[in-house]
């Protein structure tokens, strides 16, 4: 109960902070709702009463027009606070999905690249888009309690005399006015309704756990729909015959869902049955108890309508409120995921000391007996690694596939920080330096780099505003000048048409020197590149490396491969083996060892390259 209401809190400070006019919006447009009903019950009983009694006709004119009037203003008031609540609620939830983007933005990257991250993302967005739970659901679960709330004191007034009115009959039925006989009455409500509330709370457990079952399925029916909408997919959909094997793909999932959903629309016929037996009962009851208020004289005809109408709108409120009660504690399930991915911890230390600024580039990096291994898991995949990288020298950084070389530039780039050991920058821990400061000393491209579908200029520049003649000047010495000369609009020319119809398509050769070009432009004392040509033959990797390495100039860089001949010119190799450095020299030394990794690496990858091609 305690964690209960600590998740209501959240959700209510959550909503305050995403849009803070959304729950007194909300609260208004529950009371004008939740209010009119009544408007029509009243009136109707005095205008009915007016028709049997004096027949003023002055008065029914009044009343009548009274219940018009106060319908047409309830009626416009709340209106218009639905409309503006529907329009505050698609502000929240936008503002919601930026919060989460933004937490994604700033956690740390161990977080960003954990499976479980994106499971939970995933279950947030489907709890709304399914469900309507989460946030979405919360703001809809409190304006049924606002409803609920003013539904059932409203009525309460309403039928209070009801239960100290006199009979004026016999002894017959003059039972009805006893306090034990009313207190059976109210007891026999509040006992269908507390069964009807346990109904519902069942009924709610089993969707929620049936709607677990569905997040697998959810996520399979999203890869499959994108990979249809994705006409990057389209050859290989068609050259592999890849049809059938969409197809089945849909036929498990759709047998899946039709098992889910079989058990849903099973529990619901039987829930929904019961609930409607236990709702007729009720009815029943209040027309039987409201006819012998009526036969004993206590009470005129028009009040029949008030009392009838009021004791059933009592039922509903107390209904809707109990109900309201259970959906937030269900929902509150749903509020947990957000509360969790918000909650995301383990942000690294940020450092605070600035980073020397330096005319010179004259950085110098040491790795100290560093170990690490990835959160979750127990091996190693680095292991006591040492090296010191001399200012303005090239590294290539080489190994089989596994060996840990880019969790080396992760660890480098403080993506992840070491388990063991420590790295240093100019003598000092790099976990001191501030933490963007330290960035910037870095020009990275990753083999997984990503172009987005915005212009060339802005993703050479990963900015909005650049300098359009420099980023001309860039991608010529990258070595795209032909493509750029074709290019509609230059640098201004939007790359592929997901926003674009005049957005040009790109080869991954040109995609690739637009990635180099993107390093050059940031203009960084540290070049690093992580196999960005891993899909090229050797040969061609290193014809781009060996241009690359001029364009580079006395700057410091680091080439990592698993092809040891893209990265021959480079002052020092460092030979990663299962997670350690096994050897390091240049070239020609490490192929003096013929008992090293280093040459049983070179010669098994001789049959794709020779001396003279090179």
């Amino acid at each position: 109960m305690k964690k209960d209401i600590q998740i209501l809190k959240f959700g209510l400070k959550e909503i305050h902070i995403l849009q803070p006019w959304v729950i007194p919006v909300t609260i208004s447009n529950s009371f004008f709702k939740s209010i009119m009903p009544f408007i029509n019950i009243y009136m109707s009983s005095k205008i009915i009463d007016e028709l049997l009694g004096i027949q003023d006709v002055d008065r029914l004119t009044f009343l009548v027009g009274m219940t018009i009037g106060l319908n047409l203003m309830i009626y416009l008031l709340s209106t218009g606070f639905e409309h503006l609540k529907e329009l505050l609620v698609r502000i929240m939830l936008q503002n919601q999905d930026m919060r989460m983007n933004e937490k994604i933005i700033n956690m740390d990257y161990q977080h960003v690249e954990n499976p479980e991250t994106h499971i939970l993302r995933t279950k947030i967005t489907e709890a709304e888009n399914m469900n309507g739970g989460g946030i979405y659901g919360f703001v809809n679960y409190f304006d049924e309690l606002i409803k609920g709330l003013v539904t059932l004191f409203t009525s309460i007034i309403l039928i209070i005399e009801i239960f100290k009115v006199n009979s004026n009959i016999g002894e017959s039925i003059g039972f009805i006015s006893s306090p034990i006989f009313n207190m059976i009455f109210i007891v026999i409500l509040v006992i269908c309704t507390i069964y009807n509330l346990k109904l519902n709370e069942s009924s709610k457990n089993k969707f929620f756990n049936s709607f677990n079952r569905t997040t697998d399925y959810n996520r399979m029916f999203f890869f499959y729909y994108n990979q249809i909408l994705d006409y990057n997919s389209g050859k290989s959909v068609r050259l592999y015959n890849q049809k059938s094997l969409f197809n089945k793909g849909f036929e498990n999932m759709y047998n899946g869902v039709h098992q889910i959903l079989n058990e849903i629309i099973s529990n619901n016929v039987k829930y929904g049955a019961a609930n409607g037996f236990i709702s007729s009962l009720l009815s029943g009851l209040v027309y039987i108890f409201v006819g012998l208020k009526a036969m004993s004289g206590s009470i005129t005809i028009g009040n029949i309508v008030k009392y009838t109408g009021s004791i059933n709108q009592f039922m509903a409120g107390s209904g809707m409120v109990l109900m309201t009660i259970v959906g937030l504690k269900i929902n509150n399930q749903y509020l947990q995921l957000y509360m969790d991915f918000l909650n995301i911890e383990g942000e690294k230390y940020k450092g605070t000391l600035p980073v020397e600024k330096r005319d010179d580039d004259e950085y110098e990096i040491e790795f100290r007996n560093v170990s690490f291994k990835y959160p979750g898991t127990n091996n190693n995949v680095l292991k006591n690694v040492s090296m010191k990288l001399n200012i303005g020298e090239r590294l290539a950084i080489v190994g089989m596939n596994g060996s840990g070389k880019t969790t080396f530039i992760k660890l480098l780039c403080r993506l992840y920080d070491p388990d063991e050991g420590e790295i240093l920058l100019n003598g000092i821990d790099i976990r001191k330096y501030d933490y963007d400061e330290y960035l910037s000393l870095f020009s990275i491209v990753f083999q997984d780099f990503k172009l987005f579908s915005f212009s060339l200029g802005q993703n050479v520049a990963t900015s909005v505003d650049y300098d359009e003649n420099q980023v001309e000047d860039i991608l010529i010495k990258a070595g795209l000048e032909k493509r750029l000369i074709n290019m509609p609009k230059g640098v201004q020319t939007p790359l592929y048409k997901n926003f674009d119809e005049d957005g040009v398509e790109i080869s991954g050769g040109e995609a690739q020197k637009i990635a180099l070009a993107r390093a050059l432009y940031r203009n960084a004392p540290i070049i690093i590149l992580d196999e960005p040509t891993s899909a090229l033959d050797p040969i061609a990797e290193f014809e781009i490396y060996s241009k690359f390495n001029e364009l580079v100039g006395t700057k410091t860089a680091f080439y990592i491969s698993h092809r040891l001949s893209s990265c021959r010119f480079c002052d020092e190799i460092a030979v990663f083996h299962k997670g350690a450095i096994i050897q390091k020299g240049n070239h020609e030394s490490l192929l003096k060892d013929i008992d090293g990794k280093y040459y049983e690496l070179w010669n098994s990858q001789a049959q794709y390259y020779n001396e003279e091609a090179v």
